[in-house]
């Protein structure tokens, strides 16, 4: 098949919506088809081709409610007049997937949509861009979500589409499950003989880095680590985690417990052999679809601790693997940690050996049963071949 995958942003960039557009496409790519990713072009992306996977870029930003600018009528051409067999647009709201809407009758390529939860969906900013996606989605030969029961696939049925299709979020064997030459710790100046916490999750400002650092913060413990992965993007949230870092790191009475708190951009294999080597994952993010983080902490043997935002509460159902954290939920759909309540839970989870263990192998069975991505990229390919 001729496939092509529409997305804000991809590799190099980095972030849940790349990786998963990424992991499919390269897997796609090695099963046979020809596929061929449409995204914003990158000032340090020097390549058009990555693992066998085309890039075309276009030099577009914003999306149907901010309005767009950039190459909009060079995209639509290239939409209009292309002959993929298949056309699959990952994640609403932007403009990858917004400029391609009011489109959708006039592509002759089978059409297949990501929503990715919907999160404007309560905004009022947002009304009519859902009053016209109940028609919308009824354009499309098939939508894929991946949970049973979030705000998106509610949305869909409500409005009566029928083309839904269920297939959850992963994490790849090829990535986990090979031994990585890499001391995370030594490299780090992790103690060895800390409790590692690991938070993975770019510096949007949405990640729940300030509830989590609060947390580790709050959390009446003893010689433990708490390092967050994120990409050193110069915007969100990183200033002000760094300046966190900095306080804590000369603060007597994280000297005095022996508490540290590591922020950190690191390579993928860098990130893998974290998540190998910690004991916990903490991750009280304010929103999500289906955060794929988790799948990776499954993967990796490591329990979780996780707010209840997109279908982090089906996937604990789903894996046995993890706790939710008490979690207040605002109007808008963003939620937060409760501190206290999430503290409490940290020191208990942290001194009970048992039940982390418990968790991790329970995560580890599930995620190789059922959320590898290379059964879940089998089907991906089975729908688009069915189509």
């Amino acid at each position: 098949m001729k496939i092509l995958h529409t997305v804000e942003f991809y590799h190099p960039s980095t972030g849940g919506a790349q990786e998963v557009v990424r992991q499919i496409s390269e897997r796609l790519v090695r099963l046979g088809h020809d596929v061929t990713v449409a995204t914003a072009r990158l000032s340090d992306r020097d390549f058009s081709v990555l693992n066998g996977v085309k890039i075309e870029e276009f030099n577009i930003t914003g999306n149907a409610v901010r309005g767009f600018s950039g190459e909009v009528d060079r995209y639509k051409n290239f939409i209009l007049k292309s002959d993929f067999d298949v056309i699959m647009n990952y994640a609403a709201q932007q403009w990858a997937t917004d400029l391609i809407l009011p489109l959708l009758n006039n592509i002759s390529a089978k059409k297949v949509f990501v929503p990715c939860g919907f999160s404007g969906l309560l905004l009022p900013e947002y009304a009519n861009y859902f009053e016209q996606m109940k028609t919308w989605l009824k354009q499309y030969d098939a939508c894929i979500y991946m949970s049973n029961d979030y705000r998106d696939i509610n949305f869909a049925r409500q409005c009566g589409a029928d083309n839904d299709v269920l297939i959850p979020n992963g994490a790849g064997a090829d990535e986990f499950c090979q031994k990585l030459d890499i001391d995370i710790r030594a490299q780090l100046e992790i103690p060895r003989d800390h409790f590692l916490i690991l938070h993975v999750g770019s510096h949007t400002g949405i990640k729940g880095h300030k509830e989590a650092i609060q947390t580790f913060k709050k959390a009446k413990i003893k010689h433990a680590s708490f390092l967050i992965v994120a990409s050193n993007s110069g915007r969100g949230c990183n200033g002000s985690c760094l300046q966190a870092e900095k306080l804590y790191r000369g603060n007597p009475f994280s000297k005095l417990s022996g508490k540290k708190i590591i922020i950190k951009s690191l390579s993928r294999k860098e990130t893998i052999a974290a998540y190998h080597e910690a004991d916990l994952f903490l991750f009280p993010s304010n929103i999500e679809c289906s955060p794929l983080v988790l799948f990776e902490a499954m993967a990796s043997k490591t329990p979780f601790l996780t707010t209840d935002v997109g279908n982090a509460k089906e996937i604990i159902e789903w894996s046995n693997s993890g706790e939710l954290l008490p979690t207040l939920k605002f109007k808008n759909g963003y939620a937060k940690a409760d501190v206290e309540k999430s503290a409490d839970i940290l020191q208990r989870i942290f001194h009970n050996y048992k039940q982390r263990k418990t968790l991790a192998k329970n995560g580890y069975e599930n995620w190789k049963t059922s959320f590898t991505w290379e059964k879940i990229t089998r089907q991906y390919e089975d729908l688009y071949l069915n189509l």
